[in-house]
């Protein structure tokens, strides 16, 4: 038998096994890929019904603004639809550089590049900085983006334990101090909703000559002076080497950014495959980046109401006495403990109108499944008590803990 038929039998044989998703389905309990026929907004239509969006990672509520809107119909008049090219050959706009420039200033840093999405971002970045010899460290609930992009690299990975920062100075004091250590870390990690300890992190970076990465996916418009992100939370960017966002949460768009020293990210459009063979970061993109930005700079008042919405929730969801995991962010986890119940808790809550997000095993331990509860800046203090209601009552209907009680908004 050839080897290319060899693998194809393999590989039908693997995909015939998996049945999960069949069963999942033919349950009614199966929580992805659900349709969406509206705007991302606080509440969406599903199946022709209004459903509340608690699922959703545009913590300002940014993605149906009217000047993000706008700005990206304009692009499309003035650039058409795409740029047939990547960013290294015939790919840049005018307005690419101009993204950078703000976005460079917005964090503190000397410069920046854009990627088509957050995900490229990680696998270029990381995966080109360090080389065989050196050392790439990450916390163990890092976004897979992270992950992936460390095993693009040829260096040596290690990781510790979730925030541990006695674990990660054990693991650095055994590294060889002439060697790379890249300390790559989630700013605000996106499931349990925790902040790094970033003071701390710093001063083992600067013990053992190790550099600092920060994912700021969920940290920017979120936490730091008019949401720069966490280095800024703690007063650190100076000893931050590299911040990394996202376009598609707070900043309602597509599309990811490193930014750094000159030197850095100069290198980094040199060598960063996935920019170099990537095409382009669409025009309407771009230009909806930049008008969310603009937003985010000009009305701080939103970030004032997400944090007046978040804490507003927590208030609800500890007196409905439900079990929250150690979210310091919008992002708030209630536990289940259960996979099939997380399913099922899931699917009462749509069916009542509230679109939660389901976190099961391998993501998370079978025992530490739980539904994913986000806050917008858009959401209404009636929407929250709704929400969190149906939720007290899913949980008593589904058995997940009976001596939670249902809130009187429920």
């Amino acid at each position: 038998m050839g080897k290319i038929l060899q693998y194809k039998i393999l590989a039908r044989e693997k995909s015939a096994a998996y049945h999960a998703a069949e069963r999942a389905q033919a349950q009614g309990a199966y929580p992805y890929f659900r349709s969406i026929e509206s705007a991302q907004d606080t509440e969406v239509i599903i199946g022709g019904k209004k459903v509340l969006m608690f699922g959703s990672n545009a913590y300002l509520g940014l993605t149906n603004h009217p000047k993000v809107k706008e700005a990206a119909m304009k692009a499309i008049e003035l650039y058409g639809t795409g740029c047939a090219g990547s960013r290294f050959l015939n790919g840049t706009l005018d307005i690419h550089l101009e993204l950078e420039s703000r976005l460079a200033e917005f964090v503190g840093k000397d410069a920046a590049i854009v990627f088509s999405t957050g995900y490229q971002v990680n696998l270029g970045v990381i995966s080109s900085l360090t080389g065989r010899n050196d050392y790439i460290i990450l916390d163990e609930y890092n976004h897979a983006s992270i992950i992936d992009g460390s095993r693009l690299s040829f260096s040596k990975v290690l990781k510790y334990r979730h925030n541990d920062m006695q674990d990660l100075e054990q693991k650095l004091s055994k590294l060889p101090a002439d060697a790379i250590k890249l300390i790559v870390v989630d700013g605000v990690f996106s499931m349990e909703g925790d902040i790094v300890r970033l003071p701390e992190l710093v001063a083992l970076a600067e013990r053992y000559g190790g550099s600092i990465m920060v994912d700021d996916a969920h940290g920017l418009g979120v936490i730091g002076d008019r949401g720069a992100g966490t280095a800024s939370h703690f007063g650190l960017t100076d000893q931050v080497d590299l911040i990394m966002g996202t376009f598609s949460k707070s900043l309602a768009s597509l599309g990811g950014f490193i930014a750094s020293d000159h030197d850095t990210i100069q290198y980094l459009k040199h060598h960063a495959r996935s920019l170099i063979f990537s095409a382009s970061m669409s025009p309407a993109s771009v230009a909806s980046t930049l008008a969310a930005l603009e937003v985010i700079q000009s009305e701080p008042e939103r970030i004032a109401q997400l944090w007046a919405n978040t804490n507003y929730a927590l208030e609800l969801l500890e007196a409905a006495g439900l079990e929250l995991g150690p979210t310091e962010t919008p992002i708030i986890p209630i536990y289940v403990r259960d996979n099939d119940r997380t399913f099922q808790v899931t699917k009462v809550l749509q069916d009542r109108g509230i679109f939660v997000n389901p976190v099961v095993a391998p993501a998370v331990p079978a025992d530490s499944t739980l539904i994913r509860l986000s806050i917008m800046a858009t959401h209404t203090f009636s929407q929250i008590e709704e929400a969190v209601g149906k939720i007290s009552d899913a949980f008593r209907l589904i058995g997940v803990n009976p001596s939670y009680e249902a809130s009187p908004a429920s």
